[in-house]
């Protein structure tokens, strides 16, 4: 039969004996919480350990327990406190070696260098998984760094592509116009040449000045696409028309082919765009009486357009810098050939990523060929009226 006083003896002197542990344990802890954490992992042994034994003692003197089943009783709470405080500071000594490796990846990592934590045993789940995330931020900084340094090389080019295809036009342009000035020319004739020479040079760099703008839109995020279901097919056609005095300048042959259903979710207006600029630079590649085939056809993923020239190929290693801002290649355009900067690759780049569409490069047997990849139409209802890139 169950004695209830004696229950009710047992759980007060416990809660007694537990609640003065914890006060003198907490303060314990807090007059060493500047210490290693191994005195704070002995602190909490012990205490355990000090209030068992308190509590065992002072219920067995109450219940009148024998001498010496008392005498087994602390025994065998002492050799637990042992046991305890041994595995506490073998834990504590684990601790801080694992404290102290990612202190010095951490350092490392300051310094540039990676930290070579991630793959150490420095105990504990979390140690180790704070190791692993260390060594994954390393290499996200590297890739960041890289990518900073590709940046600014592509931003230095482009400021000397700027420079150099600006001051050519400006040039020409202040030679004739103090030729006028100075009446060095002065029969109707030349006059007009001058004069039509100075508005082609005008319209040029407003076209550069244009490609700097839509350029720094898109980089900025700032470009807004006005969706709609757009008939690529007849998008294209459209494109190669306006591009035939271009070709027929060049004696270069357009060749169009357009499947049926190939309609996409686009801005119209700068869909133009990048077909143009693709079919532009197709055409002022491709020597004269060469091919330039221009097909549009519906692709698993949507519909896919194919610009492909007779440039004779691209260098291998101009191919993945080809989309690049200002990026040329060692086959180079001269600016008299009314190039521009070299921005029209990457603003077409630039207006795929906005279309969630892509566009690539790749040589092809005597030339290259440029693919643009449109979302298909059925993305319609998925997509907002006005999207930025």
């Amino acid at each position: 039969m169950i004695a209830w006083d004696d229950v009710a003896l047992v759980v007060t002197v416990a809660a007694a004996t537990a609640a003065v542990g914890v006060v003198v344990g907490l303060r314990v802890l807090r007059s060493v919480r500047q210490r290693p954490l191994r005195y704070a992992l002995a602190v909490v042994s012990l205490t355990s350990a000090i209030v068992t034994a308190v509590a065992v003692a002072t219920i067995g003197a109450l219940m009148l327990v024998s001498g010496h089943a008392l005498v087994v009783l602390i025994a065998a709470v002492v050799a637990g406190a042992l046991a305890g405080l041994v595995v506490a500071m073998a834990l504590g000594r684990a601790l801080m070696r694992g404290s102290d490796a990612l202190r010095d990846a951490l350092g490392r990592l300051a310094g540039g260098q990676a930290p070579g934590a991630g793959g150490r045993d420095i105990g504990g789940a979390e140690l180790s998984a704070l190791a692993a995330d260390l060594d994954k931020a390393h290499r996200q900084l590297v890739d960041a760094q890289s990518r900073e340094r590709a940046l600014e090389a592509s931003r230095r080019e482009l400021v000397a592509w700027v420079s150099h295809d600006l001051r050519t036009p400006l040039a020409g342009l202040r030679a004739m116009a103090e030729a006028l000035e100075d009446g060095v020319v002065t029969d109707d004739q030349t006059v007009m040449e001058y004069h039509r020479r100075m508005r082609a040079e005008v319209e040029r760099l407003s076209g550069m000045i244009d490609d700097l703008f839509e350029l720094s839109t898109i980089n900025a995020g700032a470009l807004r696409l006005h969706l709609a279901k757009v008939d690529v097919g007849a998008l294209v056609t459209d494109v190669v028309a306006a591009s035939a005095p271009l070709a027929d300048g060049r004696q270069v042959r357009v060749v169009v082919d357009t499947g049926a259903g190939t309609c996409a979710v686009a801005d119209g207006r700068q869909l133009t765009r990048v077909l143009q600029n693709l079919l532009v630079n197709a055409i002022r590649h491709t020597p004269a009486d060469g091919t330039v085939t221009v097909s549009a056809t519906a692709g698993d993923s949507g519909p896919v357009v194919v610009v492909g020239d007779e440039c004779g190929g691209i260098p291998e290693a101009d191919l993945p810098r080809l989309f690049e801002v200002g990026f040329r290649g060692s086959r180079a355009r001269s600016p008299g050939d009314g190039s521009g900067a070299g921005l029209g690759l990457a603003i077409a780049r630039g207006i795929m990523h906005a279309h969630r569409g892509q566009v690539s490069v790749s040589n092809v047997p005597g030339g290259c060929r440029f693919e643009v990849q449109l979302p298909d139409a059925g993305g319609a209802a998925r997509w907002p009226r006005a999207v930025g890139s």
